[in-house]
């Protein structure tokens, strides 16, 4: 039971979610991806005809539900099996937040960016919203998520899932690091 309360290490939790991919494909060709699930919701929900929400969406019901899995299982973990243990942040990375002013860090996300009043203000709306959007756009400019890509797509030795995942991550380091501390002086 034990092993249910604590973050498990990463060559027990990496080879389980590196299983899923050939499971999946052996279940019946079945791709591992989120974004395409919010696909699949707008083309259930709206009855247009828009090109892109304009396919038999039933066919990909599955993905909803393995999608809903994911969200439900991050409750119950959160809620029921949350670690008390505070999340381990290297003392550079601390240093690092902090000299841009963001001195939180006992969870994931620090209230000092993601909190509802700061919602309102230009910094939460430029961080949350616009933010948001950049990533909307840019999984489907990428046609994909990380997920899709950093998971299903280099298992399969995809060349454009490489580039995908390689500029996901540099743009990561390059928005925290040039970014987020101007986003975070205004």
């Amino acid at each position: 039971m034990e092993l249910l309360y604590k973050p498990w290490p990463w060559y027990l939790a990496g080879p389980v979610i590196g299983l899923t991919v050939p499971l999946l494909l052996w279940m019946g060709n079945k791709r591992l991806g989120i974004s395409s699930s919010l696909r699949h919701i707008c083309a259930a929900c709206l009855p247009a005809k828009i090109p892109l929400f304009s396919y038999d969406w039933k066919k990909e019901l599955w993905s909803l539900f393995f999608a809903g899995g994911l969200l439900l299982g991050g409750i119950i973990g959160g809620l029921i099996f949350a670690n008390p243990d505070p999340v381990a942040i290297s003392s550079k990375t601390i240093e690092y937040l902090s000299s841009i002013g963001v001195s939180q860090h006992a969870g994931l996300m620090p209230t000092e960016i993601y909190n509802w009043e700061n919602l309102i203000s230009l910094k939460g709306f430029i961080v949350m919203i616009v933010g948001g959007f950049f990533v909307g756009f840019g999984t489907r400019y990428a046609q994909g998520c990380t997920s899709g890509h950093g998971i299903l797509g280099l298992s399969a030795l995809q060349w454009p899932s490489l580039v995908a995942t390689a500029s996901f991550f540099v743009g990561g380091i390059l928005f925290s690091r040039f970014v987020l501390p101007f986003i975070l002086s205004l």
